[in-house]
């Protein structure tokens, strides 16, 4: 069903106006979520269904729930950013884009169902509140990691971001389920807020609530309710992503010592603070950091290391306001500062790359071809030096003009240009 839909509404997008197309697309899209829904049985009726949304975290929190729920002994699926899974199958998101549209999350829910999952972890963005794509989803429980200033020109301005944000909470509020959880975060004046929704359960998460916190380039450890917990990636930030895992699956009935043990086996999360080793003497890390706030938290991560630092500016044609900040974080942070192209779109490349340019006292090394960008920073690191890529994670393509796609992956580069100069250096 949902391969037919998806292929009848690309043919009559295509011999249908624009202006026709856009006066019913708020009709189009929730009658399309009822009748998807409908179409596969309201296959969320019978999961436990967990929510996440959130600025940044979002993906690594959901593969953290997907690791304790699966270590508690649950078949879990998860959609998320990264990847579609159920139990052990998984297979890339190559969609850029977080929450499908044309009633995919029910189709694949009604797929967990056919092959014996009973819990759902699912990403939900702003953006799938503009379609209503999170209708339908019944939730169970929702966490909310955090809110910064992020797709201002598509909402409209923060206030209208945090509306959509609060959609979502209202989904949850709305929901069927009976034993409805709400986990936010305290230390962010806005999900704070969110904690007096209407739900049975509303949990609070703090960093302050981290006990014994320790970083370092291998990974995080801290102490929560009397449990030691160690993660195989780095990062405060990341502690913080734990900590709200912890307490959501708390709040299902896992231990903390179940999720100690799911959370220390952890997989590496790819494109989240994702290292990449071909046997080089200095680090190289690929994140998704697209935002001042994640850009600061990668760069703070890795402290005592000399940073040569890959960026560019995700998403050309919004989010403007933020070049120049993402400027001025790498140039106050970074050793070696190397800007480059991202995601244009149809704007300008340069023009983006000179923004974020405009936020700096140093004159950065530009590299418009970001192959080229990652060649020079790998070249160019020294013993003991970190290498950090980022704005890209694992999305699958850089976007240019007129909806062009180039296949890309930060991590595959950085691979194949580490075993080109292995192979150089070694001959």
């Amino acid at each position: 069903m949902y391969r037919f839909i998806d292929t009848l509404i690309r043919f009559l997008k295509k011999i249908i106006p624009e202006p026709v197309v856009e006066f019913f697309r708020p009709l189009y899209h929730r009658a399309l979520a009822i009748f998807m829904a409908a179409a596969y049985r309201f296959p969320a009726r019978k999961l436990t269904v967990i929510g996440v949304t959130g600025t940044k975290g979002k993906s690594t929190v959901s593969e953290m729930l997907f690791a304790i729920l699966t270590e508690a002994g649950h078949k879990t699926a998860l959609a998320s950013t990264i990847r579609f899974a159920i139990g052990e199958e998984s297979e890339p998101n190559k969609f850029k884009m977080t929450l499908q549209g044309r009633g995919f999350i029910q189709a694949f829910m009604r797929k967990a169902l056919a092959k014996g999952a009973t819990h759902l972890v699912v990403e939900i963005t702003s953006e799938s509140t503009l379609q209503a794509r999170h209708w339908f989803l019944d939730l169970d429980a929702l966490v909310v990691t955090n809110i910064q200033k992020e797709h201002i020109e598509r909402h409209g301005s923060f206030e209208g971001y945090v509306a959509a944000k609060r959609a979502i909470v209202r989904a949850l509020e709305h929901s069927r389920k009976p034993s409805r959880v709400l986990v936010s975060n305290e230390d962010v004046p806005e999900t704070r807020a969110f904690l007096s929704a209407r739900v049975p359960r509303a949990i609070g998460f703090s960093k302050s609530e981290l006990a014994e916190l320790a970083n370092n380039d291998a990974g995080v450890s801290f102490d929560y309710g009397g449990t030691h917990f160690v993660l195989p990636i780095p990062g405060e930030f990341n502690a913080v992503n734990a900590l709200a895992a912890v307490k959501l699956c708390e709040a299902l009935g896992v231990s903390p010592e179940v999720a100690a043990r799911a959370l220390a086996s952890l997989a590496r999360v790819p494109g989240r603070v994702e290292r990449i080793d071909a046997g080089q003497n200095f680090l190289v890390v690929v994140d998704y950091a697209h935002t001042p706030d994640s850009l600061a938290a990668l760069y703070g991560a890795f402290p005592a290391h000399r940073k040569i630092c890959v960026l560019g500016n995700t998403g050309g044609g919004r989010d403007a306001w933020k070049r120049p900040a993402m400027g001025k974080i790498a140039d106050e942070t970074c050793d070696v500062v190397i800007l480059t192209n991202e995601d244009p779109y149809d704007e300008d490349p340069r023009a983006i790359v000179d923004a974020m340019a405009a936020g700096m006292q140093r004159p950065p090394h530009v590299i418009m071809d970001r192959r080229e960008a990652i060649r020079y920073a790998l070249t160019t690191a020294q013993q003991g030096d970190a290498v950090l890529i980022s704005g890209k994670g694992t999305d699958p393509y850089i976007m240019g003009p007129n909806g062009a796609k180039t296949p890309w992956s930060d991590a595959e580069v950085a691979r194949e240009e580490l075993r080109d100069h292995s192979g150089e250096t070694g001959s």
